[in-house]
């Protein structure tokens, strides 16, 4: 078994083809559309979060993209070749969310034997540093928990040297530390040219450490960009402020309900929050005409754009600001 040295990895030349191409994409079961024409295309050295609902069409996808399903329409290229190519040129990896480890095994011995199914590998004590499990090597894989195990999983992935990593539910199982240590070393490898797609349901990892976010419901994209342009597709503010002895059928809250650009109103215990399309007007309100205290004024982050984009609708709203 040869190891490769890729601590100088270098930026992919310009020029060279994308890392995913997916044109004119589709898969259907039965009557059920779950990939209803996706077109992406993401360069060598992204770090593209794939985002959605459950059944949103982006297990499927992936499916495609690893050559694990054939799509009944389109094309799907990965780094200018067939997923079944690159694949078996180690080009390409993936961190899926469960399966595909051998219990009874230590996690030495299963980067070892993942490592000679390969005919060139980077060597064991590299990929477990790598994935910061070096000091669990000699652990049984059934004694480990869920978040060494999915460490486990990247080591495995990184054995091949791939240029592109595709993750799918990567950090479950991590603590805090643990996540943030393992998006660091990820942004690395991204600085270094290898390609990150991947999918979490943690949208505040999406906001933190993706490049770039793709939002897909039922089947289709629906916003393309970075997390602030995609944020941007989801108009208004929040506006908060303490009302002590506030009830949710209180004349203040109708009148509150009532002002101009008020899209949404919440009432928890003696905090008031709206969501509204003109802040300063229901700001100014709160600070005139009633006793709030501690009126705060925030954008609505990545999880209201998610809920908005995402909705259930079929009609065409792509979002695309890349």
């Amino acid at each position: 078994m040869t190891s490769t040295d890729t601590t100088r990895q270098p930026r992919p030349a310009a020029g060279a083809a994308p890392a995913i191409e997916l044109r004119g994409l589709h898969k259907a079961f039965g009557p059920v559309r779950a990939v209803d024409g996706i077109d992406l295309v993401i360069q060598p050295g992204e770090v593209v979060a794939f985002l959605g609902p459950n059944g949103a069409g982006k297990t499927t996808t992936i499916d495609m993209l690893l050559g694990l399903a054939q799509a009944d329409a389109g094309d799907v290229r990965v780094l200018g070749m067939d997923p079944t190519r690159a694949i078996a040129e180690g080009r390409i990896s993936a961190v899926m969310q469960s399966g595909g480890l051998l219990k009874d095994l230590t996690v030495g011995e299963t980067v070892e034997l993942t490592a000679s199914f390969f005919a060139s590998a980077r060597s064991t004590s590299e990929v477990l540093a790598r994935a910061g499990i070096a000091d669990i090597a000699d652990r049984r894989v059934e004694k480990c928990s869920g978040g060494q195990q999915q460490r486990l999983r990247f080591a495995l992935a990184l054995l091949p040297d791939p240029e592109l990593i595709v993750l799918d539910e990567p950090t479950t199982g991590m603590d805090v530390e643990g996540r943030r240590d393992f998006w660091t070393a990820l942004r690395a490898d991204a600085e270094r040219g290898r390609t990150i797609m991947f999918a979490t349901h943690y949208l505040e990892e999406a906001d933190a450490y993706a490049d770039r976010i793709v939002l897909i419901s039922h089947g289709r994209i629906v916003a393309d960009g970075s997390a602030a342009q995609v944020k941007s597709l989801t108009a208004g503010r929040i506006v908060s402020a303490t009302l002590p002895g506030l009830l949710a059928d209180a004349p203040e809250v109708a009148a509150l309900r009532a002002l101009p650009g008020v899209l949404d109103l919440e009432v928890r215990r003696d905090r008031v929050i709206l969501r509204t399309s003109d802040s300063d007007g229901v700001a100014r309100h709160l600070l005139t005409q009633t006793a709030a205290t501690d009126v705060e004024i925030t954008a609505r982050g990545l999880e209201d754009a998610f809920l908005a984009l995402t909705g259930d609708t079929q009609t065409d709203t792509t979002g695309s600001l890349s």
